[in-house]
């Protein structure tokens, strides 16, 4: 847990940025059923940790810059010793004030009969349509019980705003706090990728390395799994979002691992991919040779000033002139690049923004325009080639290539005068990943 200074800070930064006469409803997702009566372990909804590091369900947060009491309130589950025995310990009202900062605390089913008294009279109301459906029916209810109140003093906000503009900007430059919750999600992951390694060789099922990376995780202090973790070996290695994980490695497989640790609630995303043999194929490092050149000289051009785009559109370039090298494609780069017929093995983009979700808060755009990298921001850099065996568009592939997945990636910040690898610990040259493989 950061210090509370840190939350309070944050607090201010977002009210500031709303300004006096707005005020903003931030509310945790509720829980939500698995089967039967067993629920999914819930993960509290990252804008309300972000501003309080309170970790409850059934939270919402309403901060008004401009009121003279009451700037900062939270809806909370109040103490109660019974269910505290079932369910375990509640801050409560008390703990959401004395503990979270809160000028007033209230009981979260006090929420619909309190809201509209606290978001009268308001010029905007800055909250997130479209995630809670219960949500959405709340704030119509309130906005339309304000309505016939209007005569008596009490109006309805004049706009609603998505918080997203002003709330997620502060999200995207990362604090040291959070760049030390960041190095040490890398510095797990990176354990848990060293870990499989070792053990992935041919016979060991997928869902044993998952296993095992997982475990590294939890055994080294981490939450678990920022995401599920992807364990796809041979064919399914091309697969993008493959999370069946349960087929055994074959020998001649290239294993390809997608797995982040959350720390703190920060999560890293790293993929590695390698040989089960301990020794890639002629045709396996080719690809791996290739997709690793463009991950380095990608990472090579994070800087302020440059773009997300600029470096998708390198990576591009350079996977679609090693496609052509590898007889994957014919003609020129120019060319290729023009109709697009990389995207049949290289379809998805090269990064996006990290932090307390692995698709981190953030606009891509500034002014109609890619917006350019600041200091504080935290990317991953993650060029991958995938030759389906089994896909119409890939039949034409030279054989031996075919059946191949191979991504690499890394979790970058932009420093001031360039960027640091977070992940630079995990093995990723084919020398130190085959010393691994065999270790």
């Amino acid at each position: 847990m950061f210090d509370p200074a840190v939350f309070a800070a944050r607090r201010e930064a977002f009210m500031q940025a709303i300004g006096p006469g707005a005020v903003a409803v931030v509310r945790s997702l509720p829980e939500r059923l698995r089967n039967g009566d067993a629920y999914y372990p819930f993960r509290q909804q990252s804008d309300v940790f972000y501003l309080t590091g309170f970790v409850e369900p059934e939270t919402t947060l309403v901060l008004r810059p401009g009121a003279e009491t009451e700037r900062f309130v939270m809806f909370v589950r109040p103490r109660d010793p019974e269910m505290e025995t079932w369910d375990g310990r509640r801050a409560g009202l008390e703990g959401a004030k004395a503990e979270f900062g809160a000028d007033e605390a209230y009981p979260a089913v006090d929420l619909a009969s309190r809201l509209s008294d606290l978001v009268a009279n308001c010029d905007e109301l800055h909250y997130g349509l479209g995630i809670d459906e219960d949500a959405d029916r709340l704030i119509a209810q309130t906005i339309a019980k304000l309505r016939k109140t209007e005569k008596r003093g009490k109006r309805p906000p004049c706009a609603v705003i998505d918080p997203r503009a002003a709330l997620h900007e502060l999200r995207l430059r990362k604090g040291p706090e959070e760049l030390r919750a960041l190095r040490k999600a890398a510095e797990i992951t990176a354990a848990a990728h060293l870990a499989a390694m070792r053990s992935g060789k041919p016979g060991v099922f997928e869902h044993e390395l998952e296993a095992l990376i997982n475990y590294t995780f939890r055994k080294s202090g981490g939450a678990g799994p920022g995401y599920t973790s992807i364990v796809g070996a041979g064919e399914n290695a091309t697969i993008l979002h493959y999370v069946e994980n349960r087929c055994a490695i074959a020998s001649g497989d290239l294993v390809l691992v997608d797995a982040g640790c959350e720390y703190d609630h920060y999560t890293a995303d790293v993929t590695r991919t390698w040989p089960a043999t301990g020794t890639f194929s002629p045709a396996q490092r080719k690809v791996y040779e290739l997709v690793l050149a463009v991950q380095i000289s990608a990472i090579e051009m994070v800087k302020p000033g440059v773009t997300i785009d600029d470096i998708h559109a390198h990576c591009v370039r350079e996977l679609t002139a090693g496609m052509i090298a590898l007889g994957l494609l014919t003609g020129s780069v120019d060319d290729r690049v023009a109709d697009q017929s990389y995207r049949r093995y290289y379809m998805h983009g090269t990064s996006h923004w990290l932090g307390l979700d692995v698709h981190d808060a953030g606009a891509y755009t500034k002014s109609g325009k890619a917006r350019p990298l600041e200091p504080g921001m935290v990317i991953t850099v993650e060029p991958g080639l995938y030759v389906a065996s089994d896909a119409p568009e890939t039949h034409g592939a030279p054989v031996e290539l075919r059946g191949i997945g191979v991504r690499i990636e890394d979790d970058v910040v932009v420093t001031d005068t360039g960027y640091d690898v977070l992940t630079r610990a995990c093995p990723k040259s084919v020398a130190e990943i085959e010393a691994a493989c065999r270790s």
